[in-house]
């Protein structure tokens, strides 16, 4: 029989699908990148916003699109390496079932922010005064989101107990710590930025296992007593629906490698506080593994359940 020739992808737009309101992180990456994909791909990117359970409409929704690489999710750690841990068979999903990974397209360091009273400028003074205190606390977005796992490794590796006081954002969240209602807070950059240089917030330390180029003076909390070894990322990837073609799924990453070389996006994601890191879709699988381990034993060890 005759074959009929098949139209070259993408031969329509494809949309990428967020589980975050506008104007937050993921969104804004989401847009800088998919700015960059059409120019590469020839073809209209558009964002689709989807927010609530957790970021879990959308990822569902991701999961029961057509796997033709037209309905793409651009998720944050979350959605993929932590929920599972936490809603179990609530989930009606199972991310490295339904999804298949294209790439890794950011790491988002948090950083640890204190009001300017409180006295404390480095890892090494932190610890010191939860032990001395032992009445601190700390601001999160959400329970079970990064922001609250930094804090729960840090107790665990460090051996304080500084309580866990959750948030339905990360804006409140930042204010509170900012007028001393709450002592500290892990936040990623761009949003603690305006509060930082206003003087309204003081950096005592960054979640990654190196220092941010972004702010080189302040140390890594790893640098800290007790706290050797201590890294918990956020990270935003792209992933398309299971049993997507791989030579779509290949091109897909291909075009995520070639946008975040370029200087003008990664001078935008880097004002966010976010480093670009493409990784191509067999090691992104891999590190999606890595950190779905990493997350689980955090929330298992520390008993932590949804809401």
């Amino acid at each position: 029989m005759p074959s009929h020739a098949q139209p070259a992808y993408p031969d329509r737009p494809v949309k990428i699908l967020v589980g975050y309101a506008p104007g937050g992180g993921v969104d804004i990456v989401a847009r800088l990148l998919a700015e960059r994909m059409r120019q590469a791909l020839g073809q209209p990117v558009l964002v689709e916003n989807r927010p609530g359970a957790s970021a879990m409409i959308a990822a569902q929704a991701v999961t029961q699109a057509p796997a033709d690489g037209y309905t793409l999710l651009l998720a944050a750690a979350g959605e993929i390496a932590a929920n599972p841990a936490l809603y179990k068979q609530r989930m009606a999903y199972v991310p490295q079932r339904d999804l298949v990974p294209v790439s890794l397209v950011a790491t988002v360091p948090n950083v640890l922010v204190v009001a300017p009273s409180v006295p404390v400028h480095d890892p090494a003074e932190l610890v010191r005064l939860a032990k001395q205190r032992g009445n601190l606390s700390y601001a999160s977005s959400g329970i079970g989101n990064p922001q609250h796992l930094a804090g729960e490794l840090l107790n665990r590796m460090a051996g304080t107990d500084i309580l866990h006081v959750p948030y339905r954002g990360a804006a409140p969240a930042l204010t509170d710590v900012a007028a001393g209602r709450v002592t500290m807070n892990f936040s990623s950059l761009g949003p603690a930025l305006p509060l930082i240089r206003d003087g309204k917030l003081r950096v005592v330390g960054v979640t990654s296992a190196q220092r941010m180029p972004q702010i080189p003076d302040v140390p890594a909390l790893t640098e800290g007593p007790g706290l050797a070894g201590y890294e918990l990322l956020n990270w935003f990837g792209l992933f398309a629906p299971a049993r997507t073609p791989q030579p779509i799924v290949a091109k897909l990453a291909e075009t995520v490698r070639a946008s975040l070389v370029d200087a003008d996006l990664a001078a935008k994601l880097s004002e966010q506080g976010a480093l670009p890191q493409a990784m191509m879709p067999d090691a992104f699988r891999d590190f999606v593994a890595a950190e779905t381990a990493k997350f689980t034993k955090i929330i298992e060890d520390g008993g932590i359940t949804a809401e």
